[in-house]
């Protein structure tokens, strides 16, 4: 039987495409508009004239160095989640005693502490540490605001693997190194990839740790490399656009690649 064309969805659904849509074409219309000119008209209108200009200043600014800096950061704290995550959640998964116990509740506890109200003994300790004014003074930090979450979401996915499957494993001699790698691992992608962008989406857009981590001009990061188009006498508005559509471009690439490995993996985060 044919269903019947659901209407009310659909006023919704394209509701909710103007509510997206309209922001995103502003902030593309300003940003190829020249800075004399772009506020003679709304910025939902057709432009006037069309200019890439605005990309050359920013390039021109070193922004394609903030973008690699960014890079650097976001890459290192995947690798960092990554590589301590994974075996944390199959620990705390296949784990039995209190002291596996002890460490879920107590990643949980971290997703209620804010960066804000532990930001000054982090700063001392990064600074004891050396690693003041270098990216590694960001990445330390945001890879361990991101671990909690991404436990969270990896325990959830490796929860949904059936137990028989591990004590097939078990009953022919593989060790838990084994069958992490050869079992876990590949059927926990989505969980996996969905801590991966959570993690390089923290770290792309993150402002405080390299507000406060860094101020030298060769360790900045996007967050920071916009306010070079605002000064105290002004702002270069579609300047600063075209450096939000550049910045936005390499993550939106990411999600779209990963999309459905992030769905996946956020409705089996809550685990059986």
């Amino acid at each position: 039987m044919r269903s019947r064309p659901n209407y009310l969805a659909g006023i919704a659904t394209f509701g909710w495409l103007l509510i997206i849509g309209v922001p995103l074409y502003a902030l593309v219309n300003t940003a190829v508009q020249p800075q004399t000119t772009y506020t003679d008209r709304g910025p939902v209108s057709l432009p006037s004239a069309v200019t890439f200009d605005n990309f050359v200043t920013v390039v021109r600014s070193g922004f394609v160095g903030y973008l690699w800096n960014t890079a650097l950061v976001a890459a290192a704290t995947v690798a960092i989640v990554l590589l301590l995550a994974v075996p944390i959640s199959y620990a705390v998964v296949r784990g039995h005693g209190w002291l596996t116990r002890g460490v879920f509740r107590l990643f949980l506890l971290g997703l209620a502490i804010p960066a804000q109200a532990v930001i000054i003994p982090l700063f001392l300790i990064i600074n004891r540490l050396g690693f003041y004014d270098s990216l590694w003074g960001i990445i330390l930090p945001t890879a361990a605001f991101s671990m909690p979450v991404s436990v969270l979401v990896i325990s959830g996915g490796m929860r949904n693997i059936s137990v028989s499957l591990y004590e097939a494993m078990a009953l022919d001699g593989a060790r838990p190194a084994r069958i992490l790698l050869d079992l876990v691992i590949p059927l926990s992608r989505s969980s996996i990839a969905t801590a991966s962008i959570f993690a390089a989406l923290q770290a792309w857009n993150g402002f405080l740790f390299p507000l406060i981590m860094t101020q030298s001009d060769s360790t900045k990061v996007v967050t920071l490399g916009l306010y070079n188009f605002v000064s105290e006498y002004g702002a270069n508005i579609p300047a600063l656009l075209a450096a939000v559509l550049m910045s936005a471009v390499p993550i939106l690439l990411v999600y779209l690649f990963a999309r459905r490995a992030l769905v996946a993996g956020l409705m089996g985060a809550g685990g059986k």
